[in-house]
């Protein structure tokens, strides 16, 4: 473990003058602890070795990020794990998803144990891929699972870009992960409450009060103690309290997920945050959706616009067929909410040069709109468009 400054100098010396790609994990404790930090990184590289970082002990890595800033960065899953990263001030400037390279690739399982058997012919230990990574002192197997996450990255990369290019599609991944390098950190989600799951049960607007009321409260809670939201109360019991609404603490003690067992001063707090639902002028209730600038959902389009829901359901059926064609995932093709955006309100011109600017305007790559266009244009004009 690198865990004090004299370390760090070293093994920041060390990736320095290595040589090659550098392979980089982040391990976060998801489950047990408040938010998405990492607990501990990774990195390999030709010449250097494996470094297995604390981020706690050593939360800045800006200077470890100068270093190797210009490498490649061989990373799997990087929207999983560069947020984390970009908090101890790391950002790749050239980047290399083995995930996504993966999809591009048409595998049907992209993890990277299954990427790992699947085309290196190894097969990686994955018992400790959900443990508590905030515990110290790290036991030993938990440091060797770690460190083989790394030690085979850069094998995969090269296997996967000879891959790539038989198919004709190393263009294609060069664009995607440019895109990835160069994406900022991703905004606060709006409303993040209404993730909660089962939240579809809630139709009544002063129940959905409820439910982000509590979900604030369990929060705020979660936050202050440092543990995961889901270890403060569960998504079912915000739920459950919503739908029943119960007026006293016999009732919400009678609420499936609350029980006997909650101690006074939460019941307190869940009580509190109740009533704070119920006292809510009706004008500042929580809207029965999510607020969202694109179109409306796709189940509405029939009844307010019959010709772009038509539209809709045959770009859906053409990216998907073309997909299919290319051996990857229509969602990787183009996202489905660029293929509902251009649906909705398309181009004046809904020729494939017309579509090709609007979804290059929505964010979609080069290769993307090249692919996409053409079958989008001729599933409008079949929709009357």
């Amino acid at each position: 473990m690198v865990s004090d400054p004299e370390a760090l100098a070293a093994t920041i010396a060390a990736f320095r003058t290595g040589s090659g790609p550098v392979a980089v994990d982040a391990e976060r404790a998801s489950g047990y602890r408040y938010g998405q930090r990492a607990y501990l990184i990774q990195l390999r590289r030709k010449g250097a070795g494996t470094a297995l970082i604390d981020p706690i002990a050593c939360p800045d890595l800006s200077a470890l990020d100068e270093a190797i800033h210009d490498t490649e960065w061989v990373v799997h899953a990087a929207t999983q794990d560069l947020p984390c990263l970009f908090d101890v001030g790391m950002h790749p400037g050239v980047l290399f998803d083995t995930e996504l390279a993966g999809r591009l690739a048409g595998f049907p399982r992209v993890g990277l144990g299954p990427m790992t058997e699947n085309v290196l012919g190894l097969s990686l230990a994955k018992e400790h891929s959900a443990v508590d990574w905030s515990t110290r002192p790290l036991p030993e197997p938990w440091l060797r699972y770690a460190a083989l996450d790394v030690e085979v990255l850069v094998d995969l990369r090269d296997a996967l870009e000879t891959e790539l290019d038989r198919q004709g599609k190393l263009d294609w991944a060069h664009q995607e992960f440019a895109a990835l390098a160069a994406a900022p950190r991703p905004a606060p989600r709006v409303d993040p409450w209404r993730r909660t799951s089962q939240l579809h049960k809630v139709r009544r607007r002063r129940q959905l009060a409820v439910v982000r009321e509590l979900w604030q409260t369990r929060d705020r809670i979660a936050r202050e103690r440092d543990v995961s939201p889901g270890r403060v109360l569960a998504d079912t019991a915000i739920v459950n309290a919503a739908l029943a609404m119960p007026l006293n603490a016999p009732a919400l003690i009678a609420v499936q997920g609350f029980g006997p067992r909650i101690n006074r001063r939460q019941l307190d707090q869940w009580l509190a945050a109740i009533e704070r639902a119920r006292e809510i002028p009706e004008s500042a209730l929580p809207t029965a959706t999510a607020p969202h600038d694109g179109p409306p959902p796709p189940r509405a389009w029939a009844e307010k616009d019959p010709v772009a829901a038509a539209r809709l359901t045959n770009a859906r059926a053409a990216v998907a067929a073309l997909a299919e064609q290319h051996h990857l995932p229509a969602e990787n093709l183009i996202t489905p909410d660029l293929v509902r955006r251009v649906s909705w309100e398309p181009p004046a011109q809904a020729d494939a040069t017309s579509i090709a600017d609007a979804l290059q305007a929505l964010g979609a790559r080069q290769w993307q709109t090249e692919l996409a266009a053409p079958v989008l244009a001729e599933a409008f004009r079949a929709a009357g468009a």
